[in-house]
């Protein structure tokens, strides 16, 4: 459950091994000002994340919507303590999918708590990469807020980034000579995105709280650096919906291309039926075997209507190439 703990102490880390039982020894440890624990729990079950509630005071509710995940990206308030989801995004190359995890996070004055769900969240890195920042770390919760956020902001820019890849290779599939059936992954594509919509937009609000310091239990000086991630974010946005945007053009610009492409086999089978009926129709005529009809009785009359078949067919193919039906 517990992936890893730490007391954290002017910006230093203070290991101390810890388990369920041993939560209220590690916040008891917090003695001096600016001191604060950080807890990561990775898809903990309802019992031992109700053990962590009860010794970090956590709000029922939050703890509730921490357990059941697949919430919508949000910042909320419980008495001392603020409680911030964030949906984690990675994408599999090979399948042209985006796939989601979820980060829940419990920040109070002395202490924070992030749960985890999902195998492409983790936050170890992140946590390393902030313990070499021992001024930043000096902010307390603030700067793992800071943190968590930035990691999973560029986790989106990532993923957009390959989305573009995409896009970029059906456009130009929808608009190569070669005929091509790219629905299927327009749509594809169109419902990732989608998904990608579902986990950038909902932040935009509680990044532009923290970057103008108007969270309580966020420190004013943390401002300048959510700023950033706030930057980030606006930028993922703005080409999430490009790509959309993009995506539905060359949905209609490949029906369009299908409609001309069936227009030009009419065309050609159209042609290939003329070829066809004007012989036909000489056959025909002098295949009723009247007793009165010109030409029966001519010496010339059978080469002379096998010459006409085939003039006919030549005349027809003459002009049905210049017109551009074959």
């Amino acid at each position: 459950m517990i992936v890893d703990s730490a007391l954290y102490r002017k910006g230093v880390r203070v290991p101390v091994d810890c388990g369920p039982s041993d939560l209220h020894e590690m916040r008891s440890r917090v003695t001096e000002p600016g001191d604060f624990v950080w807890i990561g729990l990775h898809e903990p079950s309802e019992a031992e994340l109700e053990d962590v509630a009860v010794a970090f005071g956590l709000h029922h509710l939050a703890v509730e919507d921490a357990v059941n995940a697949h919430q919508r990206p949000k910042l909320e308030r419980y008495d001392d303590s603020l409680f911030l989801v964030l949906k984690t995004l990675w994408y599999v190359d090979e399948e042209d999918a985006v796939e989601t995890g979820e980060i829940n996070m419990f920040v109070g004055e002395d202490f924070i708590v992030t749960v985890r769900h999902g195998h492409g969240s983790e936050l170890h890195s992140a946590r390393e990469h902030l313990e070499e920042q021992e001024a930043v770390l000096n902010h307390g919760p603030s700067a793992v807020v800071y943190a968590v956020c930035d990691r999973v902001v560029d986790g989106y820019t990532d993923v957009v980034a390959e989305l573009e890849i995409d896009v970029d290779e059906v456009e130009a599939s929808v608009f190569s000579p070669a005929r091509t059936n790219d629905s299927v992954r327009i749509y594809t594509l169109k419902r990732e995105i989608a998904e990608v919509r579902r986990a950038v937009m909902p932040l935009r609000e509680p990044m532009r709280r923290f970057s103008s310091g108007l969270v309580p239990g966020i420190q004013e000086e943390a401002a300048p650096f959510f700023r950033d991630v706030a930057d980030h974010l606006a930028r993922a946005a703005e080409v999430v919906d490009t790509l959309d945007g993009l995506l539905s053009t060359a949905f209609e610009a490949h029906l369009a291309r299908i409609s001309v492409q069936q227009n030009e086999d009419m065309r050609k089978i159209s042609a290939g039926v003329g070829l066809v009926a004007a012989p036909t129709l000489i056959a025909g005529v002098y295949g009723m075997n009247f007793n009165h009809m010109p030409e029966l009785g001519w010496y010339w009359g059978y080469p002379f209507s096998i010459a006409l078949m085939v003039l006919t067919s030549v005349a027809l193919w003459v002009f049905f190439k210049k017109s551009g039906w074959l």
